[in-house]
């Protein structure tokens, strides 16, 4: 081996020591922890995640397009506990088109825990309108392996077009549903109040558009989440997680337009979920693909 050989070995062997190392000290440091793995083949395209209301550790998850009008709820260590099942559009075949986030949040019941399904994806940006099921989270679940839920639907517009969108979240400050679209070199944020009836037809406010540094697609908001209390907001990509702390009841989009702060992230197979626990410390995220892992970020001290 001659001396240039050699010496481009040893800085690959440095390389190679150095990132895993640091790679080992971000899990050993308790920056990344991987909880466990989803457990079954059915959860194989999961695009959401988020924290139950009233179940101590319990998230719910779902599938993406291709799968029926349901959900599960899973244990950290990807445990399947529950598969819900509800009614969806009698014009889809099977129920649903794309769901592509979930979140869990107020609604109109005081004291209740409701969950928000966003059947929101449209690739090719041709939907007439997008779908939000509203389903009351039960105690009566806890019980049960299989569970048919009653769902309120919202159909929703957008005001500037159709749009594609994996971003759900709900606001609980100023009682809002939030969308952020996908594509793009920027991205729209969209609202629309809690307050609705089932089966009504309303069309998003447009807030705000966001711009993203990195390459496309790596760059597509793909999840999201807003804490319980509604003072943190999460949103990620391929390839990032963005955090930003809300200053008081400022407008959610207003708190978003701030440059936010990078969190840990463990680049997974196809990222596409994100969820706060219910406590707001810390996050979940995990991907599509059989036995995905589920990784825990603790948040950083203030």
């Amino acid at each position: 081996m001659n001396r240039v050989r050699k010496r481009n070995l040893i800085i690959i062997i440095v390389l190679v020591l150095f990132f895993g190392e640091f790679a080992r000290h971000r899990f050993v440091s308790g920056e990344i922890t991987i909880t466990g793995h989803l457990q079954d083949k059915q959860l194989n395209e999961i695009s959401g995640i988020a924290a139950s209301g009233i179940f101590k550790a319990i998230y719910y998850i779902h599938n993406d397009s291709g799968d029926t009008s349901r959900f599960f709820s899973i244990s950290p260590d990807g445990k399947l506990k529950n598969t819900i099942y509800y009614k969806g559009d009698p014009n889809e075949k099977q129920g649903v088109k794309d769901c592509e986030d979930i979140a869990v949040g107020i609604g109109p019941v005081p004291g209740k825990s409701f969950i928000y399904m966003g059947d929101i994806g449209d690739n090719n940006a041709v939907r007439k309108y997008i779908t939000i099921y509203r389903i009351e989270e039960q105690p009566s679940w806890a019980k049960d392996n299989l569970i048919n839920a009653t769902a309120v639907p919202l159909h929703l517009k957008y005001p500037d077009g159709p749009k594609d969108a994996e971003t759900l979240m709900i606001d609980p400050i100023e009682k809002l549903i939030c969308i952020v679209s996908k594509r793009h070199d920027t991205v729209g944020v969209y609202t629309t109040p809690l307050n609705y009836k089932a089966n009504d037809t309303l069309v998003l406010t447009r807030r705000t558009k966001l711009f993203f540094e990195g390459l496309k697609p790596f760059k597509w908001i793909t999840a999201g989440d807003i804490s319980r209390d509604g003072q943190q907001v999460l949103l990620k990509n391929y390839e990032k997680v963005y955090y930003w702390h809300r200053n008081g009841k400022e407008h959610i989009w207003q708190t978003m337009l701030r440059k936010p702060e990078e969190l840990p992230y463990q680049a997974e197979k196809q990222g596409e979920a994100i969820g706060f626990t219910l406590d707001g410390k810390g996050y979940y995220t995990t991907s599509e693909g059989v036995f995905s892992p589920i990784y825990y970020y603790k948040l950083p001290d203030e």
